[in-house]
């Protein structure tokens, strides 16, 4: 089992959408970057467990955990003109983006906020915390898994 970070703005789709959702489970749509589609496409394993991550907001962070329960297939918005996600290189034949379906495990008793997650030492190497690192998707090693829970 593999362990990911995945990021949502709250206003866009939270962690209350999420298991609001009929059987708490949603397509992880509308990624368009391809190192992250790579991710999905090639990483993402049934099983996976992910931190839920909310960005673009008053305080970003670790909101709860999802689990991956379909790897990765087309990106379907990619193909309706009316969706903002919309690419027209992108076709059913030859998918040029990926998805995933997420269930959601639970959420967090607090958010774990990125200002926090940035104090401690031994998240250094958390893709998260690096400078310049702006992919919506990224790996979590097991340990940094554990110690981010141990925060909580």
């Amino acid at each position: 089992m593999r362990y990911w970070l995945m990021k949502s703005e709250p206003d866009t789709f939270s962690i209350s959408d999420l298991s609001d959702r009929p059987l708490q489970t949603e397509h992880w749509d509308g990624v368009r970057n391809y190192q992250a589609r790579n991710m999905m496409r090639d990483d993402m394993k049934l099983g996976d467990q992910v931190f839920f991550y909310h960005s673009n907001c008053d305080v970003p962070g670790i909101v709860g955990i999802m689990e991956v329960v379909k790897e990765g297939y087309a990106d379907f918005s990619a193909f309706d003109p009316d969706d903002k996600h919309f690419d027209p290189k992108s076709s059913p034949d030859k998918p040029t983006w990926i998805m995933v379906d997420v269930r959601f495990v639970r959420q967090l008793s607090r958010t774990i906020s990125l200002k926090e997650l940035k104090q401690h030492p031994a998240l250094a190497d958390l893709a998260l915390v690096r400078r310049g690192n702006r992919l919506s998707i990224m790996p979590v090693t097991a340990e940094q898994w554990a110690y981010i829970l141990a925060l909580e």
